[in-house]
């Protein structure tokens, strides 16, 4: 918001730096066109040179030379001599009009030089003590016939045009702060309403010279929310689901899981039978730990599974993980080596210690899961001591020496984003459950993980948690 309004006020502040720029080239283009127009230019240095080109010959009559006609033709104009003393005219150039007086009087001068013979503008000029008048066409040039000024008037011009200057400077001030106030006053609701559109439901009056905009914003948000709506009711349609299957499947995998076991210890049975019953049992398992990781994962997403924060002793968590995990290996195929940097001591953090011990339960069975035959497993913890009263850093390691992965799998591991996924035909699980599990808690305690693989040349995961 403050970048488009910055934005608006440098609009307008540069359009009020222009004028000044405008003024002062438009005076300058004033200036080039009317040079040839300043005093000593046009039509009254053509008439004092037509005086200069005319002579008396011998036969006492008045002569215009060459230069004198050329000059004539140039300005289109005629011309005439009057008589110093009695006013008549006693040279005339050739086509003078014929409503043009041959006599003047002393007044008749005064008025025609200053202004018109016969709407002809004119100019003036002398030889000796005789007037030499030029008649141009009537649209040459316009007069002002009373150039008389009040000498206070050209005395205080400097403070006249300063005057000018400064109120016309508030006007454009006044402007700018009218313009101003009134675009900011119809942009403002308008970019507040985009920027809040991603986050809630807006509505921006329809007024002003953006109305059509904040039209179209309204518009975008009701579009959202309608989308917004369709996807929770979607989303709480699947979490429903989830948790409904879940449930229902507990109680048949139940009965799965105990009469495979029977089977399995009856030793009335062949081998081959009581080893049918084993996969059954295995498979069963496996099952219930899916559908029980499924349901979590709902849960965590959508935020329905409560993060219960407490103090928590890192180092004891990770041992009962690792103690846990240890008692299901019976055949010794996963041992676990359990490693803390030397003088850790308790490692204090927050947490909910199921959910942490959930996380590390899931990374060694993912490992044990993708080893079949059998691979070592390690764990590590170390702690780095936070800088400028920041807080300190819980970095758990784990990692085992089996397959491994490839990197087209760990960037397939890295950039799915959902446990779900859509594969155009449909909605379909995709692998790495336990790992999303895994960065879900982590997540909840503000944590980050990382996949890569392991020093031993098989998988690692680290996981780094904010300590006290």
């Amino acid at each position: 918001m403050k970048g488009t309004i910055r934005l608006i006020r440098r609009f307008l502040l540069l359009t009020v730096c222009v004028v000044p720029v405008l003024f002062f080239l438009n005076l300058a283009m004033f200036i080039a066109y009317t040079w040839r127009e300043r005093s000593d230019n046009g039509g009254w240095q053509a008439a004092i040179k037509v005086g200069e080109e005319l002579s008396l010959g011998s036969d006492g009559q008045y002569h215009l030379s060459a230069a004198g006609q050329q000059i004539l033709a140039d300005y289109d104009a005629w011309g005439i001599l009057v008589e110093d003393g009695t006013g008549d005219v006693i040279w005339h150039s050739a086509g003078l009009p014929v409503e043009i007086p041959l006599h003047y009087s002393a007044a008749e001068i005064s008025w025609y030089t200053r202004g018109y013979i016969a709407d002809y503008p004119t100019t003036v000029g002398a030889r000796e003590d005789d007037l030499v008048v030029l008649g141009h066409p009537k649209t040459a040039y316009w007069k002002l016939l009373w150039n008389t000024f009040d000498y206070g008037i050209i005395a205080g011009l400097p403070r006249m045009l300063l005057s000018f200057l400064l109120l016309n400077g508030a006007l454009v001030f006044l402007i700018y702060m009218i313009l101003g106030t009134g675009i900011l006053r119809s942009v403002k609701p308008v970019v507040q309403g985009m920027e809040a559109l991603p986050e809630q439901d807006v509505h921006v009056r329809e007024k002003g010279f953006l109305s059509g905009v904040a039209g179209a914003v309204n518009q975008v948000n009701e579009k959202l929310r309608a989308q917004e709506r369709a996807l929770r009711k979607r989303e709480n349609a699947r979490a429903d689901w989830i948790s409904g299957v879940s449930h229902d499947i507990r109680t048949p995998l139940t009965m799965v899981l105990g009469y495979a076991a029977k089977l399995e210890e009856d030793g009335a049975l062949p081998e081959e039978a009581r080893s049918k019953a084993r996969v059954i049992r295995l498979q069963s398992v496996k099952i219930k730990n899916l559908v029980g990781n499924l349901n979590l994962a709902s849960k965590l997403e959508y935020q329905m599974q409560p993060v219960r924060m407490e103090e928590l002793n890192l180092t004891a968590v990770l041992r009962q993980a690792a103690a846990d995990f240890a008692n299901e290996n019976l055949e010794g195929r996963y041992p676990i080596d359990f490693r803390c940097q030397e003088g850790i001591g308790a490692c204090r953090m927050r947490g909910d210690r199921e959910l942490l011990q959930r996380a590390v339960y899931n990374v060694l069975s993912n490992s044990r899961q993708h080893n079949p035959e059998g691979c070592s497993l390690f764990m590590e913890l170390a702690a780095e001591t936070g800088k400028e009263g920041k807080a300190g850093k819980a970095r758990i390691r784990l990692f085992d020496d089996g397959v491994g992965v490839s990197e087209e799998q760990l960037e397939t591991l890295r950039s799915t984003p959902h446990y779900m996924m859509d594969s155009g035909t449909g909605v379909q699980l995709r692998h790495g459950l336990g790992l999303l599990i895994v960065r879900q808690i982590v997540k909840a305690h503000g944590g980050q993980v990382r996949l890569d693989c392991g020093p031993e040349g098989g998988f690692l995961v680290e996981i780094v948690l904010d300590m006290l």
